[in-house]
């Protein structure tokens, strides 16, 4: 298979009656393509900041999102502004994941630890969350100094973006230590809420990534729950993949 990376630059390109069959884009910039007269039956299309996609000249994000939401009870709510609608909507996808977990409890031993098609694991993807949590509460709402756990995963630009990443665990931890800590991070947010007040919310804090600019403490309590809402989905994906394989470890294609 042809392999394109970072050093290849593609924008602009015009691919004409190519066969792209079975091709994998990941982490790739495809705002703006226009497709033409393609056959995309069977197409699986990925992306977390849709906002408009068309499709035959009908824009199927709201659809999208409309369904989502349908699927993901709850999902709808992470817009929340007052403090009352963030303790709902932190409940109900603290509830979510809850459930999430307790499925992986219930399917074969290794679960939580298998791969499908190089994504991340389900115990990769809490880890995830951890630093998600650390960089949008710990840094930009509590601004602790040295606010990451160890155990979080980042994610694949934090290293090519000049970060240090030696102070993430290079080795897998047992899964039951990752739920120890996301449990941790997970009650860091609800004592949070269940105090914050409207004037809490329009507090300026520091953007995690780019100091020179400011967000407020609600821009960053909605981030934390939109990560939340997209990874659960991504993690239901996979559980789904996995159970209808029936492997209970190792990765997945």
């Amino acid at each position: 298979m042809t392999r394109f990376g970072p050093s290849d630059d593609l924008s602009g390109a015009a691919f004409v009656d190519v066969g792209l069959r079975g091709a994998r884009f990941t982490r790739c910039d495809l705002s703006r393509a226009v497709l033409r007269a393609v056959d995309v039956d069977g197409a699986e299309v990925d992306a977390p900041w849709l906002s408009s996609l068309w499709v035959n000249g009908v824009d199927v994000a709201p659809f999208v999102e409309g369904e989502l939401d349908r699927r993901f009870p709850g999902r709808g709510e992470r817009g929340a502004t007052s403090p009352d609608g963030l303790r709902r909507a932190w409940t109900k996808v603290e509830h979510a994941w809850a459930a999430a977990v307790e499925r992986v409890a219930a399917m074969p031993p290794g679960t939580a630890d298998v791969s499908v098609a190089g994504e991340w694991s389900f115990a990769q993807t809490l880890r995830h969350l951890v630093m998600a949590t650390d960089t949008w509460f710990r840094v930009a709402v509590q601004g602790v100094e040295k606010p990451y756990h160890p155990l979080g995963v980042p994610n694949a630009e934090y290293a090519t973006d000049g970060y240090d990443t030696s102070i993430f665990a290079a080795t897998e931890p047992p899964y039951a230590e990752v739920l120890e800590v996301r449990a941790g991070r997970v009650a860091m947010v609800r004592d949070f809420l269940a105090a914050v007040t409207s004037d809490d919310l329009v507090v300026p804090r520091r953007h995690p990534w780019a100091a020179e600019y400011e967000v407020t403490t609600l821009e960053c309590l909605h981030t934390i729950l939109t990560e939340e809402w997209e990874h659960l989905r991504y993690a239901t994906r996979d559980l789904d993949a996995i159970a209808a394989a029936g492997t209970p470890g190792g990765p997945m294609a």
